[in-house]
């Protein structure tokens, strides 16, 4: 595409909007040929039953390692506090 120079502002925001837009459907097309071409590869597979049940294995373990990095309860500060309070008494009577 070339620039009228009469053309003013409005002309290059329109060529740069077509050519951002042009390069994510670029971009989005190779994506899927690769993913479709990668789907390909593993029906192929004589190993592709196995290769599943691993692949739910690890991403199983992943979602477990989520749940327990967000979903567990930090204790509470002051409980921590008197741990170590607790400690050093000890320490102290030895």
């Amino acid at each position: 595409m070339t620039r009228a120079s009469g053309s003013g502002p409005r002309r290059g925001l329109d060529e740069h909007a077509v050519l951002l837009v042009a390069g994510l459907a670029d971009l989005a097309v190779t994506t899927l040929d690769a993913a479709v071409g990668t789907v390909r590869g593993l029906l192929r597979r004589s190993d592709a039953t196995e290769l599943a049940a691993q692949a739910e294995q690890d991403l199983m373990a992943r979602g477990r390692l989520v749940l327990d990095r967000y979903a567990a309860v930090p204790p509470a500060h002051l409980e921590i506090l008197a741990r170590h309070a607790l400690a050093r008494r000890a320490a102290d009577d030895v």
